[in-house]
């Protein structure tokens, strides 16, 4: 077995049904805790998110609402969405939908958390973030630094293959795809 095959492998079970079963229930589990705070406040959000501060040197709601969204939103949304809609019709818009909603809850909770466990520094900045709060508000330090390592990994490495994967994907189509020298060609190039 080659180490395509065997990633392959992994990735077939960890991100269905593993994944998505673990996303909808924490999902589920938050929704019903907080008692549908992303349906029982939206309106109350969407009110924040307008509200101006006096304060020059403070960073708005909305502003701060653009960063983070621009943070989350990447080519897996894009092809990812794109991609559904291809091979699952007009249905995958519903199961997409109805996953935010109830992912929404988990949104919810992770910025929740990352507020009650950040720090701040000697010149009045924060900081945190989970492994903070794994840190804690688990009480588990040696979680929070694996999960330091598993996430600068993933940064460092994990989405740049994933974004390079997802590029020379979309080439499929065309006549000129070559699958032994095109996903190279792309690979080598998409740093730059």
């Amino acid at each position: 077995m080659n180490l395509l095959t065997l990633l392959t492998l992994i990735d077939d079970v960890m991100y269905f049904p593993i994944l998505i079963i673990i996303m909808a229930s924490a999902g589920i589990y938050f929704s019903l805790r907080t008692r549908g705070v992303q349906i029982r406040l939206f309106f109350e959000s969407i009110r924040l998110l307008f509200e101006h501060s006096d304060d020059k040197n403070s960073v708005s709601s909305l502003q701060a609402m653009l960063v983070s969204t621009a943070s989350r939103v990447g080519t897996g949304n894009i092809i990812g969405v794109s991609t559904a809609i291809c091979l699952g019709g007009p249905e995958a818009c519903f199961w997409m939908w109805l996953m935010c909603i109830i992912g929404a809850s988990s949104a919810f909770i992770e910025s929740t958390l990352a507020q009650v466990f950040k720090k701040k520094d000697k010149k009045g900045r924060f900081y945190g973030g989970p492994a903070y709060y794994i840190e804690q508000g688990l009480n588990k330090p040696k979680l929070a630094a694996l999960f330091c390592i598993f996430l600068i990994s993933t940064y460092a490495v994990g989405f740049n293959l994933l974004c390079s994967f997802n590029l020379q994907s979309t080439f499929i189509g065309y006549p000129f795809y070559n699958p032994s020298i095109t996903p190279a060609i792309i690979g080598a190039f998409w740093p730059f």
